[in-house]
Parts: structure tokens; C-alpha cells; sequence
């Protein structure tokens, strides 16, 4: 039987009856992992293609693992004493952290493309975190799409009598752990260790190099396919290093393969996975979804894809691609 009262009659956690007592217990972990889903009707023939939808994650993305590793890792050196954090995001990261950090009473200042949808600024500016936009510009010439990370750093060493702290989700290893010791185990739980192909965008890269490396520990077989868009592309969280730096954290020995994939197939797979799996996806799903189709997997095989956050997110960029008449034409 349960234990209903403990510690003065105080209901506490229990995973078995889904009662928690604070939202951080609904982050995913070994124990309680998010769903593994497979795809029937848009996957290639003979593929058994699972995604992972960390969009049922408590903050709505796979970021939510990063941010409490970096969050945790930051407490616990003592980095964030008398100091505000700020990182660099194109949303999901600062949603993730600014809601954590409102638990705790810690200020975020969330330094963001300005081309990231909106959706994603109001859940920041609604979690009270403080959002400055970044022209694409505003960055070192060598790679104009790093703009908002020149200025989360250029905060941290200014002297404006605020001492920032940042994450820095694209150097710290706190994010490649995160990855290695819960999204990684989870997926081989999940399926029993039988699968062939774990797929995955480049964004950060710390769920690629942490799964990944997981993964060939496991079985060396498996295939490690990160997914990288196109330049000049629309499908925020990823990134193309023809326009960015790559990240410090990123392990290319763990990745077997890199298929690009450009905006329109990326949201044309998006919009049948609405319509033909009932999954409410960002469009970086739809980008692994194609790129699964590239594969040449043979029958029988097992693939997963990271669903890493919500379709909600980006209403206003659906919008533009469906146009007035609101047809279906993702």
C-alpha cells in the first residue's frame, strides 16, 4: 500500500499515484522517462521509427534536462552567489531555466534572436525573465548567427555593477551530462537495447554527444545522425555551421552521419505529422522525421527521433507558411 502521510501528515511525492509536490518532480529521468511514440503512417517503409516527445516535459522541451543539470551545477560550485544569470537562447533553453529559476528566487536575463517566434519571448517575459533581442548582425563577422551569444557574454564582462553569470549551454559539460544520464539510459530502456539509428538536430549538441556516447557504450553499432538545416534557415534550435561555430561541447566522434535538410520538406513533415499521427511538433521534428527518410534502413530496423519541443511554440510561423486562406499546405 502507498504510503499516503508522511513527515507531519504532509502529502509527499509519489510517482505511482502522479501526485508531486513540485513541478521540478515532473522533470524526465530514468524513472520516469518521457513517452517513446511510434510513428505508423510518416515513416519510411519497413522503418520502425519511435519519437521521443520531450515536449511532455513540465516546461515543454527537451531543454528542460539541460536546464536543471546547468542550474544544478551552477548552484553547486557556488558560481551563482550574488549573482543574476544570463544565457543565450533561441527559447527553449531560457523557458526552461527562467522557470526553474523562479522557483528558486534567481534573477535570468535571457539574451534571444530576434527572429525567434514569439510565442517563446511572451512564455519568457510571462516566466519573469529579462528578454533582450539580437539583430543577427550584432556578433562576430565569422559567424553571423551567434549574436546572441557575443552579447550574453559581453554582459558577463561588463562592469555594470550587476555580476552576470552565464550557463553557457554550448561549452558546458554540465549539458552533455544531462543528456548522458537521462535521455540516453531512457531510450536504451525503452527499447530494450533493439535499435539501430538514434536521430537527432544540432543545436547545442549536447543531446546528440551525450546520447551518442551513451548509446556507443551500450552498442557500438548504433548509428548517431544528427540533423543540420539549411543556412539562412527557419527552424530555430537548430543550427548550420556554414553560418555558426560549432559548439565546444560537440563530440564528432560519437556521430556516425549529418543529413541537411532544408525549411520546405522540414515543414512539410510537420504538417503530416498533425494531420497523420495527431503529434503536435515543432519543426525540427519534421526535419529529423525526413531525415529518417534518407536513412536507407533496412526492414525491420529501429530507429528514434528526438521530438524536442511543441508545435504550440511556433502558431505565428504555421501561419505564414499556410497563408490567408489557411490551407494545409505546410
Amino acid at each position: 500500500m502507498t504510503q499516503l502521510f508522511t513527515q507531519g501528515d504532509r502529502l509527499m511525492t509519489d510517482r505511482h499515484l502522479r501526485r508531486y509536490t513540485d513541478v521540478r518532480d515532473l522533470l524526465p529521468g530514468p524513472d520516469n522517462p518521457t513517452p517513446l511514440v511510434r510513428l505508423n503512417r510518416v515513416a519510411p517503409p519497413g522503418l520502425q521509427l519511435f519519437l521521443k516527445l520531450e515536449w511532455l516535459s513540465p516546461f515543454g522541451s527537451i531543454k528542460d534536462r539541460t536546464a536543471a543539470y546547468l542550474l544544478a551545477g551552477l548552484v553547486e560550485r557556488g558560481e551563482l552567489d550574488d549573482g543574476q544569470l544570463v544565457e543565450a537562447s533561441s527559447g527553449n533553453t531560457g523557458i526552461a531555466l527562467a522557470a526553474l529559476a523562479a522557483l528558486t528566487g534567481v534573477q535570468v536575463t535571457v539574451t534571444i534572436p530576434d527572429g525567434v517566434p514569439e510565442e517563446k519571448k511572451t512564455l519568457l517575459r510571462m516566466l519573469g525573465a529579462e528578454v533582450w533581442e539580437t539583430p543577427d548582425d550584432l556578433c562576430p563577422v565569422d559567424h553571423p548567427k551567434d549574436g546572441a551569444i557575443a552579447l550574453a557574454r559581453s554582459l558577463v564582462a561588463s562592469d555594470t555593477g550587476t555580476r552576470y553569470v552565464m550557463a553557457d549551454q554550448y561549452e558546458n559539460p554540465d549539458n552533455v551530462r544531462a543528456h548522458y544520464e537521462t535521455t540516453g539510459p531512457e531510450i536504451w530502456r525503452q527499447t530494450g537495447g533493439h535499435l539501430q539509428y538514434f536521430l537527432t538536430g544540432l543545436g547545442t549538441c549536447g543531446t546528440i554527444t551525450g546520447v551518442g556516447r551513451f548509446l556507443k557504450e551500450q552498442d557500438p553499432a548504433i548509428r548517431v545522425v544528427g540533423i543540420e538545416p539549411q543556412a539562412g534557415h527557419r527552424l530555430p534550435g537548430l543550427k548550420s555551421f556554414q553560418e555558426a561555430k560549432q559548439p565546444g561541447i560537440l563530440d564528432w566522434s560519437v556521430v556516425d552521419d549529418v543529413i541537411q535538410v532544408d525549411d520546405d520538406p522540414a515543414y512539410e513533415v510537420t504538417g503530416r505529422l498533425f494531420r497523420e499521427e495527431g503529434l503536435i511538433v515543432g519543426p525540427s521534428t519534421g526535419a529529423v522525421v525526413h531525415a529518417a527518410s534518407q536513412l536507407g534502413a533496412g526492414a525491420d530496423e529501429v530507429a528514434v527521433g528526438i521530438s524536442s519541443d511543441s508545435g504550440l511554440k511556433y502558431m505565428s510561423y504555421f501561419v505564414e507558411r499556410l497563408g490567408t486562406e489557411g490551407l494545409p499546405t505546410l
